[in-house]
């Protein structure tokens, strides 16, 4: 039949350690199979497997049984990209031109920002995250929209674009 183990943990020796007491007496030449689920955290810098070691031990047997088991571990997080730009619409109007050879913001056009979030849902954290954006700063060989300056929050750095402020606007 099937039983549900009482499992203890407990630290051994600098080592985290479960024991699981599988019943006594037992037969001789008893067969069992234990399924085990376990819940480790903290395994993002770990590789690609967790190796687990196994013991077997009885009173009646004078050495235990040693075994190892390697498990696969792949951590998952969802990313999240979110955006939006201030003021939401901009509209130039028909008579408007550039001031060439200005350096006042104004006389370039209308300042828009654009402000991107990426955010992690897990259930994993995540390292080494790169974002690329491609933003359209030309249409039809002519300014659609200059690139003033990039800005990052929260530990992430950014390299920037060629032609970023090439007027020095």
């Amino acid at each position: 039949g099937q039983e549900k183990l009482t499992c203890n943990p407990r630290k051994e020796n600098g080592s985290h350690v479960v024991l699981c007491e599988l019943g006594n007496p037992m037969k001789a030449g008893a067969r069992i199979t234990v399924d085990m689920e376990l819940s480790v955290s903290g395994l993002e810098d770990m590789g690609d497997a967790i190796t687990f070691q196994l013991q077997l031990r009885s009173k009646n047997s004078p050495s235990p049984a040693n075994a190892s088991v390697t498990v696969p571990v792949e951590a998952q997080a969802e990313m999240e990209l979110r955006g939006n730009s201030l003021p939401a619409t901009t509209v130039l109007p028909m008579s408007w031109h550039r001031v060439e050879g200005s350096r006042r913001l104004e006389d370039h056009g209308i300042k828009v920002e654009h402000v991107y979030q990426l955010h992690n849902k897990g259930p994993s954290t995540v390292s080494g995250v790169t974002l690329r954006l491609a933003v359209p700063n030309q249409l039809g060989g002519r300014i659609l929209l200059y690139l003033l300056e990039l800005g990052t929050e929260g530990g992430m750095s950014c390299t920037n674009p060629p032609g970023l402020n090439a007027k020095q606007v």
